[in-house]
């Protein structure tokens, strides 16, 4: 099968591997449908987070069950599947606990020696507790498909980023990011009741998008211009909650100083940069969660709501392209000039 590997920095390569196939009794192989390139994959490319030569890439994709072990029994082939971030086991003391990507015998695909997601298929794990079935007639719809694919990763991340910063009725929240996160973030905070939502960014589609997702205002400075001018939306006390999406170190200070004393951060940007000032959260009493989010956990929730229309999160995705033209893709979101990018094997 073809599947994108990476050799070293900006060296995107769709290379023959060995067949996705069934190893374990609990495995299934997934045909994938959609996938996509997250802004977390633009880390290894960069040459900022370090990948071994010729590993797999990829942490979301949806796609038709072909396979299946002898003890899967939740699964048949020719079912539509949404495979979250990570795998897991369903039954850990984190699993039960609603914390899948705590699980010791889990991991994320894209990590050495595992398929990635932005293949033509994937061998999974634990198949019955990672997949979750999908509609089968949403195979047939393509805006349908393309909004159930944030379940994999940047609807249920932003999602809890909004939980794990305490948007609730009537809050004020600040959103530190204007990528699929960020917006997804939008969405959910909105979703969750908060009355007056920020965003923090400069790309004028973006800051759009998010206006459509239910933002209420918008902040296009950076640094401590940023922190003023959330401060004087909010009547100078700054948001009861604030979300991080972005992962550099500048942005997780702005997160902190826009958050109110008594606030709380959500911190879903894989951390780059220097390391976390703590200094101004003891203070203020700020509360920090967050990390990788469990996204299977989040799925049941966030499912009915993309199928009964309630939110839409499928223009996140602004551009598509074939899986052999996946390198245009990573150029194309590394330079911003695409926000998230569509990859169709």
């Amino acid at each position: 099968m073809r599947a994108t590997t990476i050799h070293s920095p900006y060296d995107i390569r769709v290379e023959h591997v060995p067949d996705a196939s069934v190893r374990q009794p609990g495995d299934a192989v997934v045909q994938v449908l959609r996938s996509c390139v997250c802004g977390t994959d633009l880390w290894a490319y960069r040459g900022e987070s370090a990948r071994q030569p010729g590993q797999r890439l990829g942490h979301e994709f949806l796609g038709t069950v072909t396979d299946i072990g002898p003890e899967v029994t939740s699964l048949r082939p020719g079912d539509l599947v949404i495979a979250p971030l990570s795998w897991s086991d369903g039954s850990c003391v984190y699993c039960t606990e609603d914390l899948p990507s705590a699980c010791p015998n889990g991991g994320i695909w894209g990590a050495a020696g595992s398929d990635g997601g932005q293949g033509e298929a994937v061998r999974v794990p634990y198949a019955d507790s990672t997949l979750v079935q999908l509609p089968a007639d949403a195979a047939s719809d393509d805006r349908l498909l393309n909004a159930l694919l944030t379940l994999a990763d940047v609807l249920g991340t932003g999602y809890h980023a909004a939980l794990s910063a305490g948007a609730r009725p009537g809050a004020s929240v600040a959103v530190v990011g204007d990528g699929a996160v960020g917006l997804c973030a939008v969405m959910a905070a909105r979703m969750l009741g908060a009355e007056n939502i920020v965003i923090l960014g400069r790309h004028p589609a973006r800051l759009e998008l998010a206006q459509k997702f239910g933002a209420t205002a918008a902040v296009t400075e950076r640094g401590d211009a940023a922190v003023e001018a959330v401060r004087e939306l909010t009547g100078g006390h700054g948001v009861h909650a604030s979300i991080e999406a972005a992962g550099t170190a500048e942005a997780r200070n702005t997160a902190i100083a826009a958050t109110r004393p008594g606030g709380a951060v959500g911190w879903v940007g894989a951390p780059h940069g220097s390391p976390l000032d703590t200094a101004m959260l003891f203070i203020r009493s700020i509360t920090l969660r967050g990390g990788i989010a469990p996204v299977r956990a989040h799925i049941p929730t966030l499912l009915p709501r993309i199928l009964d229309g309630t939110i839409d999160p499928s223009p996140v995705f602004d551009g598509t392209v074939a899986l052999d033209a996946i390198a245009e893709a990573y150029q194309a979101m590394n330079t911003r000039t695409a926000l998230k990018v569509l990859i169709t094997p």
